[in-house]
């Protein structure tokens, strides 16, 4: 049995080993740093496992080589997409699309429809309507897919597509998924004849957490109908009544269909996900260049733990740094790194309104707590902050000037910047706009608004343990 003095030695030594490995990594940000270092000093041993588990957001040399492998093999498709489809950008709005651009290899694309669909339901049954449409493929990517009703009608669509000889593939998350993995209607579909992959699986969690982080999620929404209609957005595979999560529901979301090439980088952004678990010609992917009569401007932009370190909040930061007017910004999770809150306030700063959307109820207390620690700071520079009331506001989606919509998987948070393999497309039409802020001044009526006044209420506990919790934001 070691004594006292033993033990705490024991500790010193692996406080200093883990601050030594904290100091020699690069690009880390101060605050994530220091986050990490105060739980391994803190909490003894288990704060060494913790960050054994949790701090490294590698996924291994092997699978970064892989992903280099992948988007080189793809560049030539997206290039010749890009020579056939570019789109006008207005001189607002080129800086963000620029950005965009040095993210994936993806141009602006011109020539595309983009229709903002109703409600869960209607979005739902759209997709399903254009798979039961579907001629020659069907890919579909989902971090949650759930056996419930939403789920299963969806796999019988994609059954009676292979049925008659549709190509049919389907990706899911290895731990969103689970449910639907366990089911008897993921066999079902594979001896249907539908292609099943899982993306980072769980079947070996002790590889995964010698490997990488077992909290490394492929959080991407994308369907894509022959090449053509592509559907996107927050939405999962599952009924907005999300019974593993009931006490919360109902999510309310918000989904796109497209026509036109972005589509084809949606298509280029599922097989760079695919191609990691399933050897696949290439030509199953080759985009369809073919323009819509709407002509609508926009680019997919696709993130994750393999990408370059940092684009997602400078994404981010790029659009917010774009609006001149107004920004409507809608977002379950709100844990932003100091980059981006920073660019929040200096734009409401600068006469800019921004309306900042969050559930009133979060599904994680831990996120709820300490994205309240961000309102004192966001409300003195002068921006508008409203809770919904009526379920899980789970929508992404912000909206620059009543001229461009940035909408996907994206949170505003650390999971997404840091962790999960993320897409989202950013689009430039007016109409398109003014309808998605429509939709978000509709959850605005349903939410209440959160004033200094009501913060001064709160109680010194409280504004503690939420400052506390967003110390810890980093490593949430």
């Amino acid at each position: 049995m070691p004594t006292a003095f033993q033990t705490i030695e024991l500790h010193t030594l692996i406080v200093a080993a883990f601050a030594l490995r904290l100091l020699l990594r690069d690009g880390m940000l101060p605050s994530s740093r220091m986050a990490w270092f105060m739980v391994i000093l803190t909490v003894p041993f288990a704060g060494g496992v913790l960050y054994f588990l949790f701090g490294e957001v590698d996924l291994g040399q092997r699978a970064a080589r892989r992903h280099r492998e992948i988007a080189a093999r793809l560049a030539p498709l997206a290039d010749a997409l890009a020579d056939a489809c570019s789109g006008r950008v207005s001189p607002q709005m080129a800086p963000a699309f620029a950005y965009a651009r040095s993210i994936n290899g993806f141009c602006p694309t011109g020539g595309n429809d983009a229709v903002l669909l109703d409600d869960a339901k209607a979005a739902r049954a759209a997709l399903i309507a254009d798979i039961d449409a579907a001629r020659e493929s069907v890919h579909m990517l989902f971090y949650i897919w759930l056996p419930d009703r939403t789920g299963t009608a969806t796999a019988r669509a994609l059954i009676r597509a292979a049925g008659r000889g549709v190509k049919c593939r389907v990706m899911v998350d290895g731990l969103g998924a689970r449910p639907l993995i366990r089911s008897p209607l993921w066999r079902e579909m594979a001896e249907a004849g539908v292609e099943t992959a899982i993306a980072l699986p769980l079947d070996t969690p002790l590889r995964t957490l010698l490997r990488s982080r077992i909290d490394l999620r492929n959080h991407r929404k994308i369907a894509v109908i022959d090449g053509r209609i592509g559907h996107t957005g927050s939405q999962n595979c599952a009924d907005p009544e999300f019974r593993i999560k009931a006490k919360y529901a109902p999510w309310v979301d918000i989904m796109m269909r497209f026509e036109g090439p972005v589509v084809g980088q949606l298509q280029l952004l599922f097989a760079s996900d695919w191609l990691k678990e399933v050897e696949t010609p290439l030509a199953a992917f080759r985009p369809v260049a073919a323009r819509r009569p709407a002509d609508i401007t926009a680019i997919a932009v696709g993130d994750g733990p393999t990408e370059r370190p940092g684009a997602s909040p400078q994404m981010f930061c790029a659009l917010i740094g774009r609006a001149e007017r107004e920004l409507y910004v809608t977002t379950p999770y709100f844990v932003p790194d100091p980059t981006v809150i920073d660019a929040l306030c200096a734009a409401a700063l600068r006469g800019v309104k921004v309306s900042l959307n969050l559930p009133k109820n979060n599904d994680s207390w831990v996120v709820a707590a300490a994205s309240r620690s961000y309102y004192r700071r966001f409300l003195e520079a002068g921006g508008e902050i409203w809770e919904y009331r009526q379920g899980l506001l789970h929508s992404k989606a912000m909206s620059i000037d009543g001229r461009a919509v940035f909408i996907g998987s994206s949170n505003m948070d650390m999971r997404s910047f840091d962790l999960n393999y993320e897409n989202d497309v950013l689009v430039e039409d007016a109409a398109l706009a003014r309808a998605v802020i429509a939709r978000q001044q509709a959850y605005l009526r349903d939410s209440d608004p959160v004033t200094l006044e009501d913060i001064a209420q709160w109680s010194l506990a409280r504004r503690m343990w939420q400052n506390a919790l967003a110390t810890l934001g980093p490593v949430l």
